[in-house]
């Protein structure tokens, strides 16, 4: 399976997850976080249950996406955007 994952971290709770990160210099194609389409959801999917399985020593207690959105304007504070749960 071809693809990446951002970020696999796992909460105190045992509840592993997986982040996606989207960055943008500017909203002309909508919300970084828009990025994340079902489409692209079912893939995270995907590979993170190749991930748990290519690492069965980690215990997980329940899995979670999480999308973060960076949107990086010049003059700008960068602003960052999460959302937890966007499958769980």
């Amino acid at each position: 399976m071809e693809g990446e994952l951002d970020l696999v971290v796992r909460e105190p709770s045992g509840v592993v997850v997986a982040v996606e990160v989207k960055a943008r210099r500017g909203l002309g194609f909508g919300e970084p976080v828009e990025a994340v389409t079902w489409r692209k959801q079912a893939r995270l999917r995907r590979l993170l249950a190749a991930w748990l399985r290519d690492h069965p020593d980690v215990f997980a207690s329940g899995v979670r996406l999480d999308v973060v959105g960076v949107l990086i304007r010049p003059g700008q504070p960068v602003q960052l955007r999460h959302i937890t749960g966007v499958w769980s």
